[in-house]
């Protein structure tokens, strides 16, 4: 067996590579260059090898699996990438081109299930609950989604899509969507779904940082959009509990960083839960932007 296990995370501007040691998850190298995905999806091919190259020629060895944490999904039914907002990947049979063009096995899950997966084995719910059966991660920044890990593995699903929480459709009569629905919770509760609904309070163009500051400060308009941020995290995360009764759920990306979310935040699922109590821990990932990289070499250790 290989010393080492590879991961490879291809972000919306960069592509990173971590090469853990097996005998005890330790990062033994990690690089990472620019994607420039904006000149196509062959020379995105062409980056992830030269980073594959390099990084093999630092440590005089060539991995024979690697794991891709992607921003969208493999469909199992066409075997090309779907969902991706990095757009040179959708419909590409991106898997099959990687393992072709690297000689080597590969295996893909989205960057959600990645960062899940890090935190499960690696991180938080591994400090606070290391017996944990069920964890639901969510990643909430310029888009929102989530991942499910059962008994320390990833759940798929039969479409590819479990976990796709912020497609859910929240207000009916909400936003337009990317994937062509209104109202899902990404238009909601995203940085930008936030800051949108700043700007229709007040023409005001703001960032969120902003916006969080000014609701501090005692902003009535900033206010109402940290509650309705709390309104819809509370009803959207207790419809999950309903469900998958987790025994841990991370909040990660940016939106996470606000720390209403963990009190006011917590107090919103009440009501709309199916029970007199909430056990669950809502905690904040501990492994930072490791998580996605790391999650990634964990789908080939």
């Amino acid at each position: 067996m290989d010393s080492y296990y590879w991961g490879i995370d291809l972000g919306g501007t960069k592509v990173e590579c971590a090469v853990m040691a097996r005998s005890d998850n330790r990062c033994i190298l990690r690089e990472r260059i620019p994607s420039q995905a904006e000149q196509g999806y062959t020379h995105l091919l062409q980056r992830i090898k030269l980073l594959v190259d390099r990084c093999a020629e630092q440590l005089d060895c060539y991995p024979k699996a690697i794991g891709f944490g992607t921003p969208g999904v493999l469909d199992q039914a066409t075997g090309v990438m779907k969902n991706c907002n990095s757009t040179a990947l959708n419909g590409q049979p991106l898997d099959a081109d990687l393992a072709e063009l690297l000689n080597v096995e590969v295996r893909l899950a989205n960057d959600a299930n990645c960062l899940v997966l890090a935190e499960t084995h690696l991180g938080v719910v591994k400090q606070i609950n290391p017996d944990a059966e069920v964890v639901f991660g969510i990643i909430m920044g310029t888009g929102v989604g989530a991942g499910i890990v059962v008994n320390g593995k990833i759940i798929h699903g039969l479409h590819g899509i479990a976990g796709e929480w912020g497609h859910n459709v929240i207000e009916p009569q909400g936003r337009a969507c990317y994937c062509g629905k209104y109202g899902c919770l990404e238009t909601v509760i995203s940085g930008p779904g936030l800051e949108q609904a700043y700007h229709a309070r007040t023409g005001n163009h703001s960032s969120l940082s902003d916006i969080m500051q000014l609701a501090q400060q005692g902003d009535l308009d900033a206010r109402s959009v940290e509650e309705r941020l709390i309104h819809y995290f509370g009803l959207a995360v207790a419809q999950v509990v309903n469900i998958l009764d987790p025994d841990v759920i991370i909040v990660g990306g940016g939106v996470g960083n606000i720390d209403k979310l963990y009190d006011a935040g917590r107090q919103a699922i009440m009501p709309h839960l199916f029970n007199s109590v909430l056990k669950t821990p809502v905690v904040k990932p501990i492994l930072g932007d490791s998580a996605g990289v790391f999650g990634a070499a964990m789908l080939v250790k």
